[in-house]
């Protein structure tokens, strides 16, 4: 069994103790957000170990993990920075911002930084049409983005260890 499931188990037991008796389906979605709060994504171990606990075909983890983008299925940097491509935020730039931030990191989009600092995605809505473009920083909105703005996120990232105290 994974190292992560094997110590969110006394967890996901309680967790199960809240469900009626056969939707242990049900519980797909909260225990791979809580494997990926701890590893910072989810590994194929990760899923066998819930496919096994659970009794729960393994297509049903994989449809939840490629239909959902908050999903990761690989490491990611200690900074995720993702940007908006929808029309509203390539109507306003998120192309050429998308072109500036992989460029100015030396990553191809999906891409983390050779020293694992930075992870840069891009996803089709962000849902922040009205303020687009749109980049979010870790889980943090940053609205009306433009390469300069960029350009201070991640030199302040850069410079100041992202704020994470690290």
């Amino acid at each position: 069994m994974s190292s992560i499931v094997a110590s969110l188990m006394p967890e996901f037991e309680r967790l199960r103790q809240r469900f009626p008796e056969g939707f242990d389906s049900s519980m797909t979605l909260p225990c791979l957000r809580r494997i990926q709060e701890l590893r910072g994504h989810v590994a194929d171990e990760d899923i066998s170990a819930l496919v096994q606990w659970l009794g729960v075909p393994r297509i049903q983890f994989e449809e939840v993990l490629s239909y959902y983008t908050q999903f990761r299925r690989r490491p990611v940097g200690q900074v995720r920075l993702e940007i908006c491509r929808n029309v509203s935020c390539s109507l306003r730039g998120a192309e050429r911002l998308i072109g500036h931030v992989c460029q100015r990191l030396g990553v191809a989009e999906g891409g983390t930084t050779s020293d694992g600092r930075f992870t840069v995605t891009t996803a089709e809505c962000l849902g922040s049409c009205g303020t687009a473009p749109v980049m979010v920083v870790d889980d943090e909105y940053h609205e009306n983005m433009d390469i300069e703005k960029a350009d201070r996120l991640i030199d302040a990232m850069s410079h100041a260890d992202g704020g994470r105290g690290g």
